[in-house]
């Protein structure tokens, strides 16, 4: 099982530099870092995951780092730690922008990019960045298309509803021939079907292992109608930390694995991990993980 961990790099956290240095040292495989430009100051849209009436959006989501910044900080520092976004709010951003982006990055890694993508939840914030809500999806969907046609033609074109250009050329293009994986991370009740005709993967968030399974055989199931290899996607699980000393947390990723993941990640949402801190931590969950 690979072990990754998801981080809210931001003003008072550990540099990603040093983060991202002691986490390949250590043996982690990935890093992760999670996307939102913005949190407006009034919303009514609740957190997801959250019992009713306990929705509001914490503070630490309003200090959250670019993602591609602070994977190019870590991929500076590092040869083999995998970098990911958990996830990148793909209608949030200009796809050609974003692609050329993800293309040099890709590039100067040596092909260590995974993108973990969604839609974005938070309807108000969404809609600051003019993303058609009700359709995020179909958006979604259609900017990954227009960037997997700047990642692997010499000139690229494009002509649908909400992307559109005529022949352009973009290098660098990505290390990884097809461009970085798209895992996509949603239990939207249509997810397994896009994972299964137009994603690499599907990451989703807090699924206990037998629904996790459950889903997995679903899954495959949308592959055989889409003529896809459901054997070549790649399954992540996120979810916080597993409870316990190592033999239970290692119990836990057995079971993940057995239930179909490729590879967990811890969730360290508004974990306070320092430049006093993070060795001792990173640390402490090498010990339990790896």
């Amino acid at each position: 099982m690979k072990v990754g961990i998801l981080f809210t790099v931001n003003e008072y956290s550990v540099d990603p530099s040093n983060l991202a240095r002691k986490m390949e040292a250590l043996g982690f495989e990935s890093l992760w870092i999670p996307e939102h430009a913005i949190i407006p100051v009034h919303t009514t849209t609740p957190l997801p995951e959250s019992p009713p009436g306990q929705g509001q959006i914490p503070e630490v989501y309003s200090h959250i780092c670019d993602p591609f910044i602070a994977m190019s900080l870590a991929a500076a520092v590092t040869t083999r730690l995998k970098l990911a976004t958990g996830v990148m709010l793909v209608p949030e951003r200009d796809p050609i922008v974003a692609a050329k982006e993800i293309a040099a990055l890709d590039y100067f890694s040596r092909g260590r990019v995974m993108l973990g993508i969604g839609a974005g939840w938070l309807k108000e914030e969404s809609e600051i960045f003019r993303v058609d809500f009700p359709h995020r999806w179909s958006q979604t969907r259609e900017y990954v298309a227009s960037m997997r046609e700047l990642w692997t033609s010499p000139e690229a074109s494009f002509n649908g509803k909400y992307v559109n250009f005529p022949p352009v050329r973009m290098y660098p293009k990505p290390t990884q021939p097809d461009g970085p994986p798209i895992l996509i991370g949603s239990k939207d009740k249509h997810a397994l079907r896009w994972v299964a005709r137009w994603g690499d993967g599907w990451c989703p968030i807090f699924l206990p292992p037998p629904v996790l399974r459950d889903e997995l055989s679903r899954l495959k199931g949308e592959c055989e109608k889409a003529g896809r290899d459901f054997g070549r996607l790649d399954i992540t699980i996120m979810k916080r930390e597993l409870r316990g000393d190592r033999a239970s947390v290692q119990s836990g990723l057995r079971e993940y694995k057995e239930a179909g993941a490729h590879r967990f990640v811890i969730m360290q949402i508004g974990a306070r991990m320092t430049d006093a801190t993070y060795e001792a931590e990173l640390e402490r969950l090498a010990g339990l993980y790896l």
